[in-house]
């Protein structure tokens, strides 16, 4: 990896944090006036129609990239991104953009709990005190001994750990199939699944929302392209920390256009969870 490759890496990463809180904001926005499931729907098909078209011009085409010895996985991986999706989703009309990023930011901490149990891995104990550091963010930012806890502060947390698991398993597939077949397989099955829920939800949207929603949906393409591109010219590790700028811009567009305050607690805790993400990620690449 050439010095330029890591630059361009790292400069697609942050292109793609502003892309990916862009599309946390518009989807606030269409969540907030249509149902959770329909939205995420929509974007999925032409998510589908991405991924279908990005395999067929690859050499081997669309039967290449679906080509896998392990359907199960694969399928309940898709599953589990769409549903995720929905929920973190759900997460940003009960918190907000801030409280919901400063919360779901823990899961490269969970990744790394995992990693043990599920893929076998080795987890020394400097990184589960990170670990636990960046749980203690956790507990600072949802503050469950204050009065009667808000059952909506744990919505984050479970779209945080539901997309540690996609990621472990994403991981756990590319043993025996390729970049591309876990891509198909995530693009098809989150649009199957989120067609057989969201079909019966659909609701009349306005000109201007549809005109938000193809925003939506060149926004999630542009984002995994840009993001495929940047794994292609560095090293995860090089370009990882920055995908921490994610909070930054998504806290920035709750700040500037829906009116969101930043608490204490959700600071500190925040600094906190990066602060244990950042050494985790640094711990992996000094093992590696």
């Amino acid at each position: 990896m050439t010095e330029q490759n890591q630059k361009a890496g790292i400069l697609l990463m942050v292109i793609t944090t502003v892309i990916f809180a862009v599309q946390d904001g518009i989807s606030r926005h269409l969540a907030g006036e249509y149902n959770v499931l329909m939205v995420v729907m929509i974007r999925y098909w032409f998510f589908a129609a991405f991924v279908i078209t990005v395999a067929g011009r690859k050499a081997g085409g669309i039967v290449n990239a679906a080509r896998t010895s392990q359907p199960g996985v694969q399928i309940f991986r898709g599953a589990l991104l769409a549903a995720e999706v929905c929920v973190m989703i759900a997460a940003f009309t009960l918190l907000g953009l801030v409280e919901s990023h400063a919360v779901f930011t823990c899961y490269p901490l969970l990744v790394a709990a995992l990693s043990g149990p599920v893929l076998g891995e080795h987890v020394g104990w400097r990184r589960w005190l990170a670990i636990a550091v960046g749980f203690v963010g956790v507990l600072i930012i949802l503050q469950p001994g204050r009065g009667v806890f808000a059952v909506e502060a744990i919505v984050p947390l479970a779209a945080a750990l539901m997309f540690a698991l996609y990621g472990l398993l994403t991981r756990f597939v590319a043993r025996r199939d390729s970049s591309a077949t876990s891509f198909f397989w995530t693009g098809v099955v989150g649009c199957v699944c989120l067609t057989a829920a969201g079909i019966w939800y659909w609701e009349p949207m306005t000109g201007p929302d549809w005109i938000w929603m193809a925003v939506l949906c060149v926004t999630g393409a542009t984002g995994h392209y840009t993001l495929i591109r940047c794994y292609e010219l560095a090293e995860a590790s090089a370009v990882q920390p920055f995908a921490y700028l994610q909070l930054v811009f998504a806290s920035a567009i709750g700040l500037l256009v829906f009116g969101e305050t930043i608490r204490n607690n959700v600071a500190l805790g925040a600094v906190l969870i990066v602060g244990a993400g950042l050494f985790t990620l640094w711990r992996e690449r000094q093992n590696a």
